[in-house]
């Protein structure tokens, strides 16, 4: 920018110089995101873009937002900045798909200590994965730098995702009735919930995030900053398919929290709990914090990303596509009469 330069500002914390110089170094990662809606490239005061709205009777918008949490703690500990952006992305636009709807573009806060372009050019980069894998357009941002706020070495960020579908095809589970079978995607790992725990579990500090342990095939560290797994393009393929009754995304709170979410009023969720397919590090987080089984489901997803319910007869199709897809789905249960929420056989 020309001529924008305050000497002031910079002895306040705030080099402006930098914030440019981290818009360039984005732009490449951006342009990689750009779908045919997008009227406008990053810079401008607001992100345009023009939604295909083609063979819709009554288009829906469908918006969702939300942050990566503490799980950031580690990405500051292992200097590692370039998945971070995929969990930003995941957590949003897997919820906007639970209705099915399809994401059209995301927007991006990152609040951080210091700008150092080249660091905030490599959390966008994880971000612009997270759009690419949920086709999704990134039109714009912010990021603020906000000195004696923020750590210098540390930085928040959050973002949100708009998505669209067609009132008449919006999945809500009103059609949901007992005998509906359950199945699920699974989780790449801890995904973005539960941090908290988990970091006061193993007291996660520069020296224990290296540890390792017999059931894990990678540092704790590293497994645990495994990103949240995006499913919006098997979901929506699956849609295309198979007539899902109801979506649940399995985040904080697991899953006694999660799949009540979308369930009708006199429906019980009955889980196999053999079937769930329990990842390595949910069992050495259960062992080394002695945490009851109870709060490991209310609290973490278990190896279990994403859970869908269809009719019984379309149980083995759905499974079938999600498959064919690439996804190791499984049949953790079915839906009972009852006001139980969830339950566990």
């Amino acid at each position: 920018m020309k001529n924008s330069f305050s000497e002031s500002y910079k002895n306040a914390g705030v080099d402006v110089t930098a914030g440019y110089k981290a818009v360039e170094l984005m732009k490449e990662h951006v342009k990689r995101t750009k779908t045919s809606g997008v009227v406008s490239g990053i810079g401008g005061f607001g992100g345009l873009f023009a939604p295909d709205m083609k063979g819709m009777e009554e288009p829906i918008l469908v918006s969702g937002t939300d942050g990566v949490g503490t799980k950031l703690k580690l990405a500051f500990l292992l200097d590692k900045h370039d998945t971070i952006g995929i969990d930003a992305v995941a957590m949003c636009v897997n919820d906007v798909v639970c209705c099915g709807a399809k994401p059209m573009f995301f927007l991006d806060y990152i609040a951080v200590g210091k700008n150092v372009p080249e660091k905030v050019a490599q959390i966008v980069s994880g971000i612009a994965d997270g759009c690419e894998m949920s086709y999704s357009a990134l039109v714009g941002g912010e990021t603020a730098e906000m000195p004696g706020f923020y750590p210098v070495d540390e930085y928040d960020v959050a973002g949100f995702s708009v998505g669209i579908v067609d009132k008449k095809k919006i999945i809500d589970g009103r059609k949901l009735t007992a005998g509906d079978v359950l199945i699920g995607l699974p989780s790449s790992g801890v995904h973005s919930n539960g941090f908290s725990l988990v970091r006061k579990v193993f007291g996660i500090d520069e020296n224990t995030i290296h540890n390792e342990y017999p059931e894990l095939d990678k540092p704790l560290g590293e497994t645990l900053l495994t990103p949240t797994k995006i499913y919006v393009k098997p979901i929506l393929d699956l849609i295309s398919k198979v007539d899902v009754k109801a979506i649940s995304h399995i985040t904080g709170g697991g899953f006694y929290e999660n799949i009540p979410r979308m369930l009708s009023d006199g429906l019980t969720a009955k889980i196999k709990k053999d079937a769930v397919p329990v990842l390595p590090i949910f069992k050495v987080i259960q062992r080394v914090g002695n945490i009851p089984e109870h709060d490991m489901f209310n609290t973490f997803n278990m190896g279990i990303g994403m859970i869908v319910a269809v009719a019984k007869e379309n149980a083995d199709k759905a499974v079938e596509t999600l498959k064919a897809y690439g996804e190791d789905a499984v049949v953790l249960g079915e839906l009972v009469e009852g006001n139980d929420g969830v339950i566990f056989e």
